[in-house]
């Protein structure tokens, strides 16, 4: 429930007070979010089939974008606190900079480079290291630069919030969503003009325009201005490694980001095993960017709906909803490979319809996400140790850092390994999958989220006998 706060000096004669409007830093931090989040998702669903087919194979493309997730979601431990300590705004200027520099590269080898993207994803690694060099330090830079967005954004909105922390964060994780569709929309009218390396132009210019706010409109805070010159609350890179061994060596919050991860390892799967899925199988050029789309639609639009039905439900039960539903969002998958003829069957003459399941696992996707993210932060708030809450809840995306990192590769070679197995390849370069192993793949893929499911389950009884021991 959202809550206004009255303004400092209300009007007299018993008149009521008026509602305090966000000040211009909350608003620019938003736009700032949406500019940086319309780079990442304009690029983000064809990492994977970009960097195969510029030649680095069956495994590495997954491994690197594996990599990447990771570093975006692990470095924030360090680099919010660096930020805290030189500033949100100095902070925000440089993790741009880095995010432009590290867009660019990753389109260098096709735009300056001479590199040129084959059709199909290969399955050899015939790339040198003038693909391989500016691609690892992009992917370097786009991670250490996202992972100071992070912290900066959201704790100026935090900051900003005149004590309406629901509303400033609902407008906030709506934004998000608006920026990942626009990024995909100008992506998508971008690459089809040009060339899929233009993913990443897209990406640059929407961090050049995201420097130029921050850099005209942003501006820090003067408490925060003062605590950095008095250096209040700064905490040093060892003493942040020393709370990072406090809350590790938690055994019960170190399994829940064990077991948890599970359902990550699932949901990286919409930028490893997907994208691949149609682009090796399915069609030859297919649109992921629309068909991934689904996933910031259905969460602005059945957000409140989500939150005021299962809004009650306690909230591992909510975790353990979610984790099942990503679950069996990818044994949908099986449908088309025996109800059709093919995978490749046009469905009104719009999308094969594997392309239109795929699209379905992406929304079974998201709504699993509904019912699972804002809870999960919810329990840490409540396994956490009286006090340390906010010291617990600076580690809650370390299960999304470790499902990516284990993610990438497991799933290349769930799909190489498995679904792939005993395929043949036909005219077009696509791929006849084997109905037994494509079917096995997705099994494999759903079995992970149920046993994810059970291991939160077992985890949570476990956790109760415990604490009444």
């Amino acid at each position: 429930m959202s809550k206004t706060t009255p303004a400092a000096s209300a009007p007299s004669g018993g008149n009521p007070p008026e509602k305090q409007s966000f000040p211009i830093t909350f608003w620019t931090a938003n736009l700032t979010e949406l500019f940086e989040r319309g780079a990442y998702y304009a690029m983000a669903s064809f990492v994977v089939l970009y960097l195969g087919q510029l030649g680095l194979g069956d495994y590495w493309p997954s491994t690197l974008n594996g990599i990447l997730w990771t570093l975006v979601y692990f470095l924030p431990i360090l680099s919010g606190t660096i930020a805290d300590q030189v500033g949100f705004k100095r902070s925000l200027l440089a993790a741009f900079v880095l995010l432009s520099m590290g867009y660019f590269l990753m389109g260098y080898p096709v735009w300056f480079g001479g590199e040129i993207l084959h059709d199909m994803v290969g399955d050899e690694v015939t790339a040198g290291m003038g693909v391989l060099l500016p691609v690892l330090i992009g992917i370097l830079l786009i991670g250490m630069g996202g992972s100071v967005i992070k912290p900066c954004i959201s704790g100026t909105v935090q900051k900003t919030a005149a004590g309406r922390a629901t509303l400033a964060f609902g407008i906030f994780y709506m934004v998000i969503n608006v920026g990942s569709l626009l990024g995909r929309g100008i992506s998508y009218v971008v690459r089809t003009s040009y060339d899929l390396s233009f993913i990443f132009a897209v990406a640059v210019g929407c961090s050049v325009v995201a420097f130029i706010v921050v850099l005209f409109l942003y501006r820090d805070s003067k408490e925060d201005t003062e605590a950095r010159h008095q250096k209040k609350g700064q905490r040093s890179i060892g003493k942040i490694l020393l709370d990072m061994v406090l809350v590790l060596k938690n055994v019960r919050f170190a399994l829940f980001l064990l077991v948890s991860s599970g359902f990550f390892f699932i949901y990286s799967q919409v930028y490893n095993v997907l994208p691949l899925y149609l682009k090796k199988v399915v069609e030859t050029d297919p649109a992921v960017d629309i068909y991934t789309m689904a996933n910031p639609f259905v969460i602005v639009f059945f957000q409140l709906l989500i939150t005021k039905l299962f809004g009650k439900m306690k909230p591992i039960r909510s975790i353990i909803v979610g984790i099942v539903i990503i679950g069996v969002s990818m044994l949908i998958n099986v449908v088309p490979i025996y109800m059709a003829d093919s995978v490749r069957i046009d469905v009104w003459d719009l999308l094969p319809i594997g392309s239109l399941f795929i699209t379905l696992t992406v929304a079974l996707i998201a709504f699993g996400e509904l019912f699972t993210s804002a809870r999960t932060y919810e329990y840490i708030g409540a396994l956490a140790p009286k006090g340390q809450e906010g010291l617990f809840l600076g580690y809650a995306n370390l299960p999304m850092a470790i499902g990516s990192l284990i993610g990438g590769p497991a799933g290349a070679a769930i799909f190489n390994e498995i679904m792939c197995n005993n395929s043949t390849v036909l005219e077009s370069g696509l791929l006849e999958l084997d109905p037994f192993w494509n079917t096995m793949g997705w099994v494999v893929l759903m079995a992970i989220g149920l046993v994810s499911a059970l291991s939160m389950w077992l985890y949570n009884n476990w956790l109760k006998k415990v604490n009444a021991a």
